[in-house]
């Protein structure tokens, strides 16, 4: 069974870090890496997230799916910015380099390969912090993380629950696939594509029965615990900030201000190598 947004235990530095160090880190990340178009600092972001995803001992096996969706994403996401938009690039560098034509309005130019370099590398840097904090955050105590940092523990728990309830679809979805393919339904390769989707759309009723009956068992065992009466609650996966969170959430903090600094200094949000 392929495992989306599951958490994977190992012993790692990244692993040792808190659920909600590990959030500001994501956040600040992300926040840097979007907010502009320097090639430079987001080649130098793609090469650290390659690095900690080493650290976090976290296999390409695990992950290969997603990895996969995104790549394709990413290729779609590209094709539609240059058959919308062809000359985009050409109007955010103020320059006009062809390569070669195409047909009518499709002309390749260096302006335009360039900002599509720059649209790949936000997703090279920013996929695997995301890919690392969901695959490296227990979800019991990210909960109790945010909940020190000042989340409400009701709105902490909800998380939790939704992290952990994915697995358990991905689990439900597979036994159902298994129990109709023993009743005779193909959805191996060896069917076609459409005759595949309209089979894989047959798990999708049982699936969502079976998961409002969890929901609703869930739901009734929280409410007879007198879930949320008290303003606040114990964690038993709750940790303190250790030294390594408080490093990382000082770099990650200090690369946000860094990327506004460059900005500034670069005078926009894009690096033109073409003046």
């Amino acid at each position: 069974m392929t495992n989306l947004f599951n958490y994977i235990e190992r012993q790692s530095p990244i692993h040792r870090l808190t659920g909600a160090s590990k959030l500001v880190c994501l956040l600040t990340w992300s926040l840097a890496a979007m907010s502009g178009f320097h090639t430079p600092l987001l080649a130098v972001l793609t090469v650290v997230s390659l690095i900690l995803f080493k650290v976090s001992k976290i296999k390409l096996k695990d992950i290969r799916f997603m990895l996969g969706f995104t790549m394709v994403f990413m290729l779609l996401n590209n094709l539609l910015i240059f058959l919308f938009s062809p000359e985009h690039g050409v109007s955010i560098y103020g320059s006009r380099t062809v390569l070669f034509h195409i047909a009518g309005p499709y002309v390749v130019t260096a302006e335009q390969l360039f900002y599509h370099l720059n649209v790949a590398l936000k997703y090279t840097c920013t996929i695997p912090i995301v890919l690392l904090f969901v695959c490296t955050t227990n979800p019991s105590e990210f909960a109790a993380s945010l909940n020190r940092i000042g989340v409400s523990y009701r709105i902490s728990y909800a998380v939790a629950l939704s992290l952990r309830y994915i697995p358990d679809i991905q689990r439900e979805y597979a036994d159902i696939s298994q129990a109709q393919q023993a009743r005779g339904i193909e959805l191996s390769k060896k069917a076609s594509l459409i005759s595949r989707l309209k089979n894989v759309s047959g798990i999708l009723i049982p699936l969502i029965l079976s998961s409002m009956e969890r929901i609703d068992t869930i739901s009734n065992a929280m409410e007879l615990r007198g879930f949320g009466k008290s303003p606040k609650r114990t964690w038993y996966s709750g940790r303190p900030f250790s030294k390594g969170d408080w490093i990382a959430m000082t770099l990650c903090i200090g690369l946000l201000i860094f990327s506004f600094i460059l900005t500034i200094v670069n005078g926009g949000r894009y690096f033109n190598p073409f003046i």
